[in-house]
């Protein structure tokens, strides 16, 4: 039995050209999602989205208790971390 190439196809060929193609396939796939997660417009959408939720879930009433304490936690975090930032660099002026 020989393939397209002229040559004689074993079974153990077969099976390595099959597992060689399913290999690029999951390469293929991998370069796919690294390519995606390093992409600075997705991370900067993914960052808005997760902002918006973070608001939504600390002032909502809708969400459950632990998310909502979550959200209040880190926002409260990020409130203060900003009026630091703030009042090192007003200090720093004066």
């Amino acid at each position: 039995m020989s393939d397209k190439n002229g040559t004689f196809a074993t079974p153990r060929t077969v099976a390595l050209e099959a597992e060689l193609a399913a290999t690029r396939r999951q390469l293929a796939e991998t370069v796919d999602e690294l390519t995606d997660r390093l992409d600075p417009k997705a991370n900067a959408t993914r960052a808005v989205e997760s902002g918006r939720k973070l608001v939504q879930d600390a002032v909502g009433s809708d969400a459950p208790p632990q998310d909502r304490n979550r959200a209040r936690m880190v926002l409260g975090g990020v409130v203060g971390a900003l009026a630091l930032v703030v009042t090192i660099a007003v200090r720093r002026r004066h």
